[in-house]
């Protein structure tokens, strides 16, 4: 019962990714819920979140960045290569390190 429940919310979490990505540029307060929805599955079923939707929440108030909308993207100038992401709303930044 308990695998059942947990492949039914893993598909209903790919298929609201899928329908964020399609709405993204037509209308992204949709997207921005579905793609909080699919958290929300992916928390209560103790899923472990896709990459993709990691990428896509602020790590400090967990809300939706969308880029140019509600978060600044800039490459960092330093020795070590990095994309620095900072969140509009909390003013939160964050790295990803560009590997080579």
């Amino acid at each position: 019962m308990k695998l059942n429940t947990k492949q039914i919310a893993y598909e209903r979490v790919n298929l609201l990714i899928q329908y964020a990505m399609s709405h993204f540029k037509s209308d992204t307060k949709l997207a921005v819920r579905y793609l909080s929805l699919a958290r929300k599955i992916c928390t209560k079923n103790r899923i472990k979140i896709p990459y993709e939707i990691t990428m896509c929440f602020c790590k400090k108030c967990k809300c939706c960045i969308i880029p140019c909308l509600n978060s600044r993207i800039r490459i960092g100038s330093s020795r070590i290569k990095s994309i620095r992401i900072t969140c509009n709303l909390c003013g939160h930044t964050y790295r990803k390190i560009i590997s080579k």
